[in-house]
């Protein structure tokens, strides 16, 4: 599999009046092209600080990330990037919220704008584009969330815990609709959750982070015998259990 994205090294500290807090330390693994990664690690130890250096948002202190394009230019990968929150307007209907990366970005084009009405009908979202967000469920929100950062069609997808706001049978449901809407697209995605079941039911590998400064403890592939495509089907996988105790014992070791 072609990187899109290779990391070597990666430091990163924030810097106040009281001095430096090491954020991110020695950080390095590659990110395939149509790759789905979920990344796990305790609480601060720094997942979002790693998010923001992919996003472009942060640049790294140390290290180097290497961009792959296929025609050999330096150009970074077009990126979206979700949040936990979904920051919908309410004074703009669904339709108008899900539209407002395309109006900053003067791409309201037909082709656009297209892409936008069949990511509503695929999301489900297509009856309810003139409701208000106070209108929607917590997992409408997400999904009109998602539409928003989709339809700049970016390469690389990055989700900062986007299902943590749901109730957990809403989030089951919705984070294995959305993920098998996302995996259809090809896209190559980046989601940090806490939720180690999630990150083995969703993922082509599990990146575990240690405590602050975060450094990596495993990067384990993720291959699951899947006898139906019932968002259920992952967990009840013969090999989730092993891949679980895995995870659990890599997240809860003291070994770097």
């Amino acid at each position: 599999m072609r990187n899109l994205l290779e990391l070597k090294d990666i430091g990163f500290s924030y810097h106040n009046l009281h001095g430096e807090t090491r954020a991110i330390e020695n950080i390095s693994f590659g990110i395939g092209v149509g790759e789905f990664i979920a990344v796990v690690g305790p609480s601060g130890c720094g997942k979002s600080t790693l998010l923001s250096i992919l996003a472009g948002l942060l640049t790294p202190e140390q290290g180097t990330v290497t961009v792959h394009n296929p025609d050999g230019s330096l150009r970074y990968p077009r990126v979206g990037y979700m949040l936990q929150h979904d920051h919908l307007f309410e004074w703009r209907s669904v339709y108008k919220n899900v539209i407002l990366g395309l109006e900053i970005h003067h791409h309201m084009t037909e082709e656009r704008l297209e892409y936008v009405e069949q990511l509503l009908r695929d999301y489900g979202l297509e009856k309810f584009r003139n409701k208000r967000p106070s209108e929607l469920s917590g997992g409408m929100k997400q999904r009109a969330a998602l539409i928003r950062t989709l339809a700049l069609d970016p390469e690389l997808l990055l989700l900062d815990e986007p299902f943590s706001a749901l109730d957990y049978q809403t989030r089951l449901m919705v984070s294995a609709d959305i993920c098998r809407l996302i995996r259809a697209t090809g896209k190559t995605v980046i989601i940090i959750t806490h939720d180690l079941s999630e990150a083995i039911s969703l993922a082509d590998r599990v990146i575990v982070l240690s405590g602050r400064p975060a450094r990596l403890k495993r990067d384990l592939p993720i291959h699951l015998t899947l006898l139906s495509d019932d968002p259920l089907a992952a967990r009840n996988a013969p090999e989730f259990n092993q891949y679980f105790n895995t995870l659990w014992e890599a997240l809860t070791s003291e070994e770097p």
